[in-house]
């Protein structure tokens, strides 16, 4: 009798773990790119379910000019986000030298309601150069 049983439960845990699970889908939303210390910026958002991830990118604006080498630029980098109307998902500041490939600023982060939207800001400045925030308002409906 004992033996039945463990031969049934061994076989319903088979069927279970043969059973895909479903994969959250993550969506990936940035808003427009625009011009901060002379570099394009953008700042994005992966939603999944109701795990959101913030960050923001610094690239080249265009191609360089040709004769000229990409001077290393020092940059105080700024990414935010909150939940309106709740509470802060976190801020970050720090520093990056841009030398001509593209940055990744990341690591803010968390859970937050369902049907709720999330406020994201990213700011770039540099000696000489004022900051103008990109900004992204994201719905996440869970």
């Amino acid at each position: 009798m004992f033996r039945k049983m463990l031969v049934a439960a061994g076989a319903a845990g088979l069927a279970l773990a043969a059973t895909p699970a479903q994969a959250a889908t993550t969506v990936t939303t940035c808003s427009y790119s625009a011009l901060q210390s002379g570099l394009s910026t953008k700042v994005c958002a992966d939603v999944t379910g109701d795990q959101v991830a913030l960050y923001g990118t610094i690239a080249l604006a265009g191609p360089p000019s040709p004769g000229y080498p990409i001077q290393p630029k020092d940059l105080v980098v700024n990414l935010n986000g909150n939940v309106v109307g709740g509470a802060s998902i976190g801020s970050y500041q720090g520093y990056r030298t841009f030398y001509a490939s593209t940055i990744k600023v990341e690591g803010l982060g968390g859970t937050v309601p369902c049907n709720s939207t999330v406020h994201a800001s990213f700011s770039v400045s540099s000696f000489g150069w004022y900051n103008t925030p990109v900004t992204l308002d994201v719905p996440v409906s869970c």
